[in-house]
This record gives structure tokens, sequence and C-alpha cells, in this order.
């Protein structure tokens, strides 16, 4: 159902991805390329899509709580780096004390939002098309007795809001490094891209999923550059797991990344960008499978993974019908795991318009 939904959302996905390549498409007015720092780039047009995707008409609230979520996400950093002074989280400092604010003042936007959305589609007012309008139906249905409460919907959108934003900025930001450090592939999927889509039209759901050489790429991406290198879970009860017994509260740990470059799963040329490897798909790529977790895996993958492509296939496949990728002289190839992997020092790419 959620894939179907996430069809719908399509039109978000267009519109914040035309936004984009238009606005550079005056950076890149004459024939000599322009140079953009695409990660902050790419965290804006996903923060984007988020609020209208999830928000619909109260895109422009939700573009608010990304704002909000960035700069708390930026303090939460500079609490890690003073973890070493014993209680340093309970200190009434201004970082901390703003840290509270912001959670207060998502809360209240979010509960805002909810309150006039909930009127709305009582009142037929509204649609459904959206995460929240969704969220707020499925609860309709059910009565508030089975349902999940407005905080419950507040947790789901504040999740929402991250995973989806920081994930796909991450994703699309390698991908267009790699591409210009492999140009051969950068041809291939833009030939493809021009290939199934024609000039001038909106790339649709049925033509992203004939994206073949695309998909091989950003699997590829995914596999060298995870963004979450790695998953943690905690065993709730005592469990027998490869041969071990477990008591419960032991927190287990999957090094994603390590996993991911793995020579005796991958291949001599694991630490190498090489698409093809996942020609026959994700089961063949690897010699034990499963080894591919980018979004996780079995009941906990993460629900967003088909939302996350989309957006990803979206966004690469205007970005490469009207521009060609150079990395910038000034890029310093640096993947910082601060959260997710993030390039230290941001990714300047020379953009040249296609004529």
């Amino acid at each position: 159902n959620f894939v179907l939904n996430f069809q719908r959302m399509l039109p978000a996905f267009a519109a914040c991805s035309t936004e984009l390549v238009c606005r550079w498409e005056g950076l890149a007015a004459g024939d000599a390329p322009c140079e953009v720092d695409v990660w902050p780039e790419m965290q804006s047009l996903t923060g984007d899509v988020i609020s209208r995707a999830a928000f619909g008409s109260s895109y422009l609230e939700g573009r608010r709580i990304f704002q909000l979520q960035r700069e708390q996400i930026e303090l939460a950093m500079f609490a890690m780096s003073k973890m070493h002074i014993p209680g340093y989280l309970f200190l009434p400092t201004k970082a901390n004390r703003r840290m509270r604010q912001i959670a207060a003042e998502i809360g209240r936007i979010l509960k805002g939002i909810i309150v006039k959305r909930e009127n709305a589609l009582r009142a037929g007012e509204a649609t459904s098309d959206d995460l929240l309008g969704l969220l707020l139906e499925s609860n309709m249905v059910h009565g508030r007795g089975d349902g999940i409460t407005t905080d419950d919907v507040v947790g789901e959108c504040k999740l929402f809001y991250f995973a989806g934003m920081e994930t796909t900025a991450v994703l699309l930001t390698w991908t267009m490094v790699v591409l210009c450090m492999h140009p051969e592939w950068q041809d291939r999927a833009r030939e493809e891209v021009t290939q199934v889509f024609s000039a001038g039209t909106t790339p649709d759901y049925d033509g992203l999923g004939r994206l073949k050489t695309v998909t091989m790429v950003l699997y590829e991406v995914l596999r060298l550059y995870t963004p979450l290198t790695a998953l943690q879970r905690k065993t709730c009860k005592p469990m027998d797991l490869g041969g071990v017994r477990y008591p419960a509260g032991v927190v287990l740990m999957l090094p994603l990344l390590c996993v991911h470059h793995d020579k005796e799963v991958w291949g001599a040329d694991a630490d190498e960008f090489r698409p093809e490897r996942f020609a026959e798909g994700i089961s063949k790529a690897s010699a034990d499978a499963p080894a591919f977790f980018p979004f996780g895996w079995g009941p906990r993958t993460c629900v967003g993974q088909s939302f996350a492509l989309l957006e990803a296939k979206m966004g690469l496949a205007m970005i490469l019908r009207r521009f060609s990728l150079e990395l910038s002289p000034s890029y310093a190839h640096a993947p910082f795991p601060v959260g997710m992997l993030q390039p230290e020092h941001g990714a300047q790419i020379r953009l040249k318009r296609l004529h």
C-alpha cells in the first residue's frame, strides 16, 4: 500500500526537482561551467520534497520543521563533542535550552497542522495524498480506540523528516560525486534517461522503473557510501543467535559499511565502483545473500525505501538531462560518519548546461 501511495507523491518530487534544475540553469547561464556545492543543495532539495510529500498544502509549515530539525541536528553534534563532561546534557547551557525549545516548537507546529488536517478531512475539504493525510485517514477509519494517538503521528512525522531528508541527500550527493569520478557511467546513465524520457516530459513512475543503469548506479553508491554506517538492535528478552545465548538488554551492532566492503563477500574489487555487479539484481550481486543492507533487512526494513529510491531517481534523471557534471579542483574527498556518512568538506561540482 505504501508503494502505491508513494507513487501519488511523484508530483512533489517533480516540482522540487524542477525548481532545483531551473535555478541551476540560471547560475550556469553562459558557456562556462558554474561551481556548486551540491551537499547543501541536496539537503535543501530533499527537505523540500519531505515538506511537500509529508504535508501537502502545509509544506511551508513543514519547511519550518525542516529548518528547526537541521538546527537541532547541529546542536546535537555539538552536544556529542561535550559528552566527556559528566551530565552535560542536563546542564542549563544555552545550547541545551535551545534544543528543548526546538523540540517543543516542532511539537506545537505538528500538532497544529494535524488538528487542521483532521478537521478538513472530516469536512471532506482535504485529500489524503500525503503522509500526514494517509496516517490521519487510517486513524479515522480504525477509530480512536484502535488507532494511533496524536503524539504517535507527531513521532512518525519527525522520523519521516529526519530519515527521509538526510539519507536521500547523502545518496544523491555521493552519486553525483561518483558520476564525476566515472564519466563513462555518467554518460551511460544520461543516455538511458534520454532514451526513456523524451525532452520536456516529466519523469513518471513507469519510466523511473525502467531506469536499469540508474538503479545499478544508485545501488552501488549505497553499497560504497552507505548513509547509515551501522545498525543497532537491543535484545528485549533472552535469545539464541548464531549459536550464542544472549541475555535481555544486550546491544548488537551490524557494521553496514564493513559488510558492504568485505572482499570475501563482494570480491577483490569490493572497494571499486562497479555498478554492473547489480545487473542481475541485489540477490546475485554478492557471494552471500543477503549482504546489502542500506535500508535494513527483514521485518524492520525501512518503510521509506521506495520513497527514497523514487526521489533519487527523479532528481538524478532531471539533473542528468540538463547538465554534465565535473568535480571542482577544490573538492576534497573526505567521507565522514557524523550521524550519516557525509562529505566533511562539501561536494563542489562544476555544472555545465547541455544544449
